[in-house]
């Protein structure tokens, strides 16, 4: 298997990597500090320095670098293979992402409405994302119902003349706290009577600041108070035009699998980088330190630690890439089985890679004065958010029973 990249993908890859060392890495307690006040008014108001750094970014072409070859006029035009060691990079620091106008959710809110927006759609919030001028959230997991399972979703989506009306109760809406947040794509029911349960959801764009959208709290995980924010929402009868519905009627779950694979994989690849400088840190802070008259790095636990680290970092890079490749030559849908393997997979090892690392850092580890803790609980999220591990684990299983639970014949 030829993981070669072609000479445009390796500059990417070292204009990226000169960016990061020049204005990021640099700027890393800066941002935190600047972040740490930017909620004011219910909402989050991202730090001048994050503007500076995107006006930066887009000067030097590296913008929109998610987007597929298929849509390559508005980005780099890069593979989901290309894009993975660029991906990878942005994961070394957690708000590196949106400098170059590829994080989560609008990664995925943007390849949405790209591939199932209607050309008013597109125009009127499509064209602005890619842009950089606002950004999205995503609005389908429920506190009353065990969203794992889409089909207990009940937020309703009703028509009514020329409109439709929103009634429900959301919460983890990704982005939905930013200042600059504009809109939500929501998930609900516009037909529960519907025999086939995988066509009675809708999704539907609606404005952040419709009547009746009320920001109920923020979420914090692990006790961290995330700066886009994941918000619990009420949509009480909160109403749009008919026009704002995607692609039609009972299309939800289609929608939902042609976005969550690729965020998926994103996900896995931002992690791989934050476990691979958390593998670097761990290095650094073994040989640093002396215990018990001995250098951390000469003790044999530390050391089993830095080398199972590498070795699972490594087979979590090798499966994320390859369900990259299989994307790209044979689309999402044939690759479903790599893209919930490296869903099952590449969470759990950062989790454990960065856990090691926060051990071998002692009271350092789960403080400020690193990214560690921080990544963690990303790590740790991410076996929850846009799937949980058991969901990818069935029907993953589920698949491969279908594929060779027959045996072949003599």
């Amino acid at each position: 298997m030829d993981f070669n990249h072609s000479d445009r993908a390796r500059a990417l890859q070292e204009q990226l990597s000169v960016f990061m060392d020049r204005h990021v890495y640099p700027n890393e307690k800066a941002y935190e500090a600047a972040a740490h006040d930017g909620m004011r008014d219910g909402r989050y108001h991202a730090p001048a320095l994050l503007e500076e750094l995107k006006a930066k970014a887009r000067a030097e072409g590296l913008w929109n670098m998610f987007l597929p070859k298929a849509h390559g006029e508005h980005g780099a035009g890069l593979s989901n293979l290309e894009y993975a060691p660029l991906a990878e990079m942005m994961g070394r620091v957690e708000w590196a992402s949106e400098v170059f106008n590829c994080s989560a959710p609008d990664t995925g809110n943007m390849e949405t409405l790209a591939l199932f927006g209607s050309e008013a759609q597109k125009r009127e919030w499509l064209d602005p994302l890619l842009d950089g001028r606002i950004r999205s959230a995503f609005s389908m997991t429920e506190p009353e119902v065990a969203s794992s399972d889409a089909t207990n979703i009940r937020c309703s989506i009703r028509r009514d003349g020329d409109s439709y009306v929103i009634n429900g109760r959301k919460w983890f809406t990704s982005g939905a706290q930013a200042a600059a947040c504009k809109l939500l794509i929501v998930m609900g029911k516009t037909d529960p009577d519907n025999p086939q349960t995988h066509k009675q959801q809708s999704m539907i764009l609606v404005p952040r600041d419709a009547p009746g959208v009320k920001i109920i709290r923020d979420i914090h995980v692990f006790g961290y108070q995330s700066g886009i924010g994941h918000p619990e929402i009420v949509y009480d009868n909160v109403r749009v035009p008919a026009s704002n519905i995607l692609l039609g009627e009972g299309r939800g779950f289609e929608i939902a699998q042609g976005r969550l694979g690729p965020g998926r994989i994103h996900h896995c690849m931002r992690l791989i980088g934050a476990a691979q400088r958390a593998l670097e840190l761990m290095c650094q802070r073994a040989e640093s330190r002396a215990a018990f008259g001995m250098k951390l790095s000469e003790h044999g636990s530390v050391r089993e630690d830095i080398a199972h680290s590498f070795c699972e970092i490594e087979q979590a890079r090798m499966i994320t890439l390859m369900a990259a490749d299989k994307m790209d030559r044979l689309g999402n849908k044939v690759a479903k089985d790599l893209i919930a393997a490296a869903k099952i997979i590449v969470p759990s090892m950062a989790a454990r890679v960065i856990d090691r690392a926060i051990q071998v850092h002692g009271g350092m580890g789960v403080s400020q004065d690193t990214f560690l803790a921080k990544a963690y609980t990303y790590a740790r999220y991410i076996r929850i958010g846009d799937g949980p591990d058991q969901v990818h684990l069935s029907q993953l299983a589920r698949h491969l029973i279908r594929q060779h639970a027959q045996p072949a014949a003599a």
